[in-house]
């Protein structure tokens, strides 16, 4: 053995280098300048803190300071989390149809870091993950540096982004790991039917497939619409549901989330939880501050907080979608729930803009209005748009948008 180097030749890693994201990619190889004259608004950032609006509730606040003040929750905890913390996840979630222990229960570092430790513990090198189109740029993030490959299943705008399923089903092969659902949905906003959920269940359990249910939004949906857990309606697909206080609660910056294990059948006991269990090993779980204040949080925390929140972003929802259904060439689907709305536009009417990241670059550009072109999300020809905001940004920004447009617009015989 020995060393033939005479410079320093320092590389960096080949599973680094092949991280993707998408939004970053696109965003920030771009130079976005905006109207001096006219103040920033942000449609782009899925992040309900950011413009003051939605504060957190007392009860949140006090949890955390109560759990410092006990001087018990500074050193490490366990790999899989706290187990009062484990217990109060498993009694919030548990239902009758989908019951759940301390043991079902793996804390993590925010919902993508419990979608990481699950597509680490399910997937090799070579094999397939389904996941949606439109979709989240972090599953291609975790999974192609693994040599994971992902494959994109259709989601229906004109059916209030159902599933595609002929092109689901299109997509397994022997190769497939599992199936990735995101229920209510980032990007689309969409909240799927209890009838539909099944029809999925189906595909699943034809194919003898898992399902990773991202389900950050679970909860999160507008008046007259119900959230349904998949995993209530499993009766043998094991699924491994994804969650976390970030969205619901208003804290994304506090990280924790988790893994609800639903595995009736044991199909995942053989190997699957133990690889789950290995790989929390690595970073040893989330804040054991937080940890130890989430009992208080998910007890004490009142229905009222997250209807305020849904009411606020249910009304943005409506305001947004009056004001541009009546712009002529865009076509704004209304969501059902999460805090997200896609609006498809008619490029061929803007013969101006080739591109909907050309449309983001100049409505930045001259109208100081910044969303994410559907390029983000593998969707050309959509935008999205974020709802958190206070209603006389999200007024203001509609009326940018529809000046924007209007000047734009060319009629196509």
């Amino acid at each position: 053995m020995g060393s033939t180097r005479d410079e320093w030749l320092v590389s960096g890693s080949n599973e680094s280098k092949s991280i993707v994201n998408p939004i970053r990619d696109i965003v920030d190889g771009r130079k976005l300048e905006q109207n001096p004259e006219k103040d920033l608004i942000s449609l782009s950032l899925g992040d309900p803190t950011v413009f003051g609006n939605l504060p957190i509730h007392e009860a949140i606040k006090q949890a955390v300071k109560d759990a410092v003040d006990t001087g018990v929750c500074n050193g490490y905890g366990p790999a899989q989390g706290l187990v009062k913390a484990r217990q109060a996840v498993a009694d919030y979630y548990s239902t009758p149809e989908a019951p759940l222990t301390t043991d079902d229960i793996i804390l993590a570092s925010g919902c993508a870091g419990a979608l990481d430790l699950c597509t680490t513990a399910l997937g090799n090198a070579g094999q397939n993950i389904l996941i949606p189109r439109p979709g989240f740029g972090l599953y291609s993030c975790l999974a192609v540096p693994r040599g994971l490959q992902i494959r994109e299943y259709n989601l229906l705008p004109d059916k209030q982004w159902e599933i595609d399923l002929n092109h689901m089903e299109q997509l397994i092969d022997t190769d497939t790991v599992a199936i990735v659902v995101v229920n209510p949905s980032n990007p689309c906003g969409s909240v799927y039917s209890r009838h539909h959920l099944l029809e999925i269940l189906a595909v699943a359990e034809r194919h003898y497939l898992p399902i990773i249910a991202d389900e950050i939004y679970a909860d999160m949906v507008f008046t007259g619409q119900r959230f349904f857990s998949i995993a209530s309606l499993s009766k043998s697909v094991p699924i491994l549901s994804c969650g976390g206080i970030g969205k619901k609660y208003l804290i994304p910056g506090w990280r924790l989330g988790w893994i609800l294990i639903h595995d009736k059948n044991e199909v995942l006991k053989k190997e699957v939880i133990s690889c789950l269990l290995s790989t929390t090993r690595k970073i040893l779980g989330p804040s054991t501050i937080l940890q130890a204040a989430l009992p208080d949080i998910l007890e004490k925390v009142p229905r009222s907080y997250f209807e305020n929140t849904m009411n606020v972003v249910q009304a943005n929802a409506d305001a947004v979608h009056t004001e541009l259904s009546t712009v002529p060439g865009l076509n704004p689907v209304m969501p059902s729930g999460a805090m997200y709305m896609m609006v498809g536009i008619e490029l061929q009417h803007y013969p101006s803009l080739t591109s909907t990241v050309d449309f983001m670059e100049q409505l930045m550009r001259e109208q100081s209005v910044f969303c994410l072109p559907g390029e983000c999300f593998q969707y050309p020809g959509f935008f999205r748009l974020v709802l958190s905001l206070p209603n006389d940004k999200v007024k203001e920004a509609c009326s940018r948008i529809r000046q924007f447009c209007i000047s734009r617009y060319t009629s196509v015989k």
